[in-house]
């Protein structure tokens, strides 16, 4: 049986938001569906959720409470059909 994962790598993707009662994380990797990839929240308020991503370029964002919220930690964004941004994650393949 093939490796499935194979070439992928473990992201953790984090926002730092204490008042935040839910935190999705969404992007293209997901379909830009919310209930896909919830958040865990930690007792110093910060979200996490590790996905698997093949080498590739993403867009994605945060939706937390409902709103949508850009990575304040990426540097690189694009703009988008809506007239707003989303961030932009390039994974690389490890050698």
């Amino acid at each position: 049986m093939a490796n499935m994962n194979k070439g992928k790598r473990r992201i953790t993707f984090k926002l730092n938001s204490k008042d935040a009662e839910s935190v999705h994380l969404v992007g293209d990797f997901n379909n830009w569906t919310p209930g896909r990839h919830p958040m865990q929240k930690n007792a110093d308020g910060l979200w996490e959720k590790a996905v698997m991503l093949a080498p590739g370029r993403y867009e994605y964002k945060f939706q937390v409470d409902g709103k949508w919220r850009l990575d304040i930690e990426s540097t690189e964004r694009c703009r988008n059909a809506f007239g707003t941004e989303n961030c932009i994650l390039n994974v690389v393949a490890l050698k």
